[in-house]
């Protein structure tokens, strides 16, 4: 597995082919509750390409991991401090100019491992996979495995939107440094349901009954299910990648 932040520009070369499926981890910078910190859509997206890069490896696939995108479409926490959004434009924009710079080094796959769930991030990766779908000499496929295709919930267990249970394991086991153990163990359970996106109309954590920036119950999280959920989110990118590009996988 490489990661391109690490390589020099001669190392970085003998990457940059035909077969490569290179990974771009898409995230964002919010609040998730008092006891994860902002870049946590971040550190769960790199690692989870990163385990996606070592999955496809060891089935003979190239993979690179690029530097991660900090930032995202990010509204629904609004109201407390530390969010920075882009304009859904602005989010098309990024990442189309991502593709057309990889497709002049010879990227023809590019995998979005999206760590921010968002409706409005979700959208604009979505129809940027539409849009982006040609793939052959100097065209990159952009493949976007959505999770909220169907608007269901990416942690299924509970009611666990933001910065709860599933977010939190997945916390303890990539990053537990990073997890503030004396406040998570205070945090009693949020329940909320997202309401169905409204056109033009941007509903925040605190109006939906959530005031400390977090929904579910993440003082039942466990680095073990962080695991078992991170093995699951990374195999389903492979699982995407050997629908979408057979002829990888010698298929």
């Amino acid at each position: 597995m490489s990661e391109l932040r690490h390589r020099t520009h001669g190392e970085a070369e003998e990457h940059f082919g035909p077969r490569t499926i290179a990974i771009l981890p898409t995230g964002s910078t919010e609040p998730h509750g008092p006891h994860l910190p902002l870049d946590t859509d971040v550190l769960v997206a790199t690692a989870r390409a990163r385990r996606a890069a070592e999955l496809l490896e060891e089935a003979g696939v190239p993979a690179l991991v690029l530097p991660a995108l900090p930032y995202g479409v990010t509204r629904l926490a609004q109201d407390f401090a530390g969010g920075i959004t882009l304009r859904p434009g602005s989010l098309w924009a990024l990442v189309e100019d991502l593709v057309l710079s990889l497709q002049q080094d010879g990227i023809r796959q590019l995998l979005v491992a999206n760590g921010h769930h968002e409706h409005e991030q979700t959208r604009v990766l979505r129809n940027l996979a539409v849009d982006l779908v040609e793939r052959g000499p100097g065209r990159c496929q952009v493949l976007f495995p959505d999770p909220l295709a169907d608007e269901a919930e990416e942690f299924p267990r509970e009611v666990d939107c933001h910065g709860g249970r599933g977010e939190t394991s997945l916390m303890l086991h990539v990053a537990p440094e990073a997890v503030r153990r004396e406040v998570l163990a205070g945090l009693g359970p949020v329940e909320l349901s997202l309401p169905a996106p409204e056109p033009g109309k941007n509903r925040a954590l605190a109006e939906l009954g959530a005031p400390a920036a977090y929904a579910g119950d993440p003082a039942s999280a466990s680095a073990e299910e962080g695991r078992a959920l991170l093995e699951e989110l990374a195999g389903r990118l492979v699982s995407a990648c050997r629908a979408a590009w057979p002829d990888l996988f010698g298929g």
